[in-house]
């Protein structure tokens, strides 16, 4: 599903489990506890997507806007999210546990973690 166009849809409780939603337009979508376990999501956009609590465990995430994204209580371990924009998104209480966030933009929209950044930004 490479460059498929979800936006504004609901995902509220969906399993894309080792899906392959590379490039996905996904602007806005309501995935509240949605299931992405080792799904690629590489260059994904995530504007403003509600995503809370959803588990995005071993997901690919390289290059993903999450930009004033709903992350709370997200589960993010060993997600690798090189490169990936976090711009205003609301990560509180999100589980960043062993992910890779090399080059992330934090919240801010300033800084930028460090290579070997594993579990928070630094």
């Amino acid at each position: 599903m490479t460059g498929v166009d979800l936006s504004r849809g609901v995902l509220r409780d969906s399993s894309l489990q080792r899906s392959r939603l590379m490039r996905a337009r996904m602007v806005g979508v309501d995935a509240v506890e949605g299931r992405f376990v080792s799904a690629d999501l590489t260059g994904a956009d995530l504007t403003e997507a509600t995503l809370r609590n959803a588990d995005f465990t071993r997901a690919v995430l390289r290059g993903a806007i999450f930009s004033r994204a709903d992350l709370r209580g997200a589960r993010l371990f060993r997600a690798d999210l090189t490169g990936a924009d976090l711009t205003g998104a609301d990560l509180n209480g999100a589980d960043f546990s062993s992910a890779i966030l090399d080059g992330a933009v934090w919240t801010d929209g300033q800084r930028r973690c460090a290579a070997g950044s594993v579990g928070t930004c630094q």
